[in-house]
Formats: C-alpha cells, sequence, structure tokens
C-alpha cells in the first residue's frame, strides 16, 4: 500500500497583497535636545568602522565614533543631523555620537528656528 499525501490546509497569504505606502508620517511630540556639554551637527562623511567627520554647529569638525553600546542600534549615513558629546580629553577635535535625529524631527526643529545654520549647511 502506498504512502498516504499530506495535504497542508493552511493558506498563506499573498505578499504582494501588503500595503505598500507605508505607516502614516508620525507626528513629533518630543524632541531631544543638546544637554550640557552636547553639541548639534551633521555627518559630513564616513571614515569606516564606527568613525565618522562630524561638522557640528559650534563651528568646529570633530572625528566621531559610535559607542560599543549603541553600535547595533544607531546606523547613520551622510547628511544625518546627530548629537554629539565632546571628549574630556581633546574635545575641540574628538566625540561621541549620542543620538540620532528622524527625518520628521529635523522638519520640527528646523520650523522652530533651532536648525538655522544646518540650513547653510546644505547649499554647499
Amino acid at each position: 500500500m502506498p504512502p498516504k499525501k499530506r495535504t497542508f490546509k493552511k493558506q498563506f497569504k499573498n505578499k504582494s497583497s501588503k500595503n505598500k505606502t507605508g505607516p502614516p508620517p508620525e507626528e513629533v511630540l518630543r524632541v531631544r535636545t543638546p544637554r550640557g556639554r552636547e553639541v548639534m551637527g551633521t555627518i559630513d562623511q564616513r571614515l569606516g568602522g564606527s568613525k565618522m567627520r562630524v561638522k557640528c554647529l559650534d563651528g568646529k569638525t570633530r572625528l566621531c565614533r559610535v559607542p560599543g553600546r549603541m553600535k547595533r542600534r544607531l546606523w547613520v549615513r551622510e547628511g544625518d543631523v546627530v548629537i554629539v558629546e565632546p571628549w574630556e580629553l581633546g574635545g575641540d577635535e574628538r566625540g561621541d555620537l549620542v543620538y540620532k535625529y528622524r527625518p520628521n524631527q529635523v522638519q520640527w526643529l528646523k520650523k522652530r528656528g533651532i536648525l538655522k545654520q544646518i540650513e547653510e549647511f546644505e547649499e554647499f
């Protein structure tokens, strides 16, 4: 007697039927601002590993890194707006990335006039 054929009654949904428009834009309720020694800046150049060159709003260009506790959580690209915490020693040249702003948060900051200098950077 031949073995019985198994039939699976579980139906799979068609993947193409998913909503491709994406989630609705999030409304900005709270936006983190720099505290204490922290400074805002934009990522100018990725250097490899977890290091990058950041142009800060205080007029300095710092060599920054993503700290180990945030390496897998914080993914950055050139042009992203971030918060940098300068180091105790060599704070004018080096720092750590603390936070990355989302695009809707950047729009909110520009609308409030907090990022006036960033608009100047984007012109070039």
